[in-house]
């Protein structure tokens, strides 16, 4: 380490005194076995990390020679095709995804964030953070069909239907852990400088939670916020057991509702080419949808790195 101290200093000096560097060294230490397992490491390293990306690039390239061909405003606007009917859509599905995943924005990140800031602000050391916590990172690892089975247990048999605020909760319960967890990180990440200064200008503690910390939060929020909704949209088993499927638009939300990622699971299996052609369409939609609810969460997280 010393050598390559001296060595650095000495190509410094040398460079200020305008004189040229000896290309000797620097092909001698190419030579040198850590600069050859270096190399080797860092080859290894882009071959399988091209190697990982290939079933990606691989999926997203089959959705997009069998889907794109499929859509067209016309599919936005319309509802499912019968079983031997030509065209169609699933525009009643689109809407329904974003009507639960909004129920199930609207339940979750509220709640996340106050205990958020509980874990983070209010009682970090308490036992009780402890048990939220560790309840949350368990949480963030639950099945999401048991998810579904607890909504239904107690929603469906409950209101005596599958609807769209079912399905909502089912989903709230699976975003929920990933709000909480990346609020209390964003919280915690803010300055201590920041909430000394506020507090030195006689700002009270609920003043510096809601008026400094949350407002400097908001980027590394938003990005959990993000990432949760992109996990709430793509999830299947729970709407099967909640919201179920509906061939119409939904009239209110204790109706049965569509959703893309059930009319993919319904659709795929028929032996009619035109749902499965619109099932391959949906699917391009669906991920197209969480990519850019993942783009906007990359977004707010540079954001916030930035900040």
């Amino acid at each position: 380490m010393e050598d390559l101290v001296v060595r650095s200093r000495a190509i410094d000096a040398a460079r200020e005194a305008g004189a040229a560097f000896p290309l000797g060294e620097l092909q001698r230490s190419l030579r040198r076995p850590r600069t050859v397992v270096s190399v080797f490491l860092t080859a290894l390293t882009t071959l399988l990390t091209l190697a990982a990306l290939v079933p990606l690039f691989s999926v997203v390239y089959m959705l997009l020679v069998r889907g794109i061909h499929k859509l067209s405003l016309s599919v936005f606007t319309s509802l499912p095709p019968a079983a031997l009917e030509q065209g169609g859509g699933f525009g009643n599905a689109i809407l329904g995804t974003l009507v639960m995943v909004g129920i199930a924005a609207l339940l979750s990140v509220p709640l996340g964030i106050v205990a958020a800031i509980f874990l983070a602000e209010v009682g970090p050391r308490t036992w009780l953070a402890q048990v939220v916590r560790f309840g949350a990172k368990v949480l963030s690892g639950f099945p999401s069909i048991l998810a579904g089975v607890f909504a239904y247990g107690a929603v469906v048999l409950v209101t005596g239907g599958f609807s769209a605020v079912a399905g909502g909760i089912a989903l709230a319960i699976l975003m929920l852990p990933t709000v909480m967890l990346t609020a209390e990180d964003a919280i915690r990440m803010v300055p201590a400088k920041v909430r000394e200064a506020a507090i030195g200008m006689g700002a009270t503690p609920t003043q510096v939670i809601w008026r400094v910390m949350l407002p400097t939060a908001i980027p590394g929020i938003l990005t959990g916020v993000m990432l949760a909704v992109a996990r709430a949209a793509g999830e299947t088993a729970p709407l099967l057991f909640t919201a179920l499927f509906s061939n119409f638009w939904p009239n209110a939300l204790m109706d049965r509702t569509a959703s893309l990622a059930v009319l993919i699971y319904n659709f795929s299996s028929m032996p009619f080419e035109n749902q499965i052609e619109m099932a391959w369409a949906a699917a391009l939609v669906l991920v197209l949808l969480v990519l850019t609810a993942n783009l906007i969460g990359q977004g707010f997280s540079r954001r916030s790195g930035q900040q």
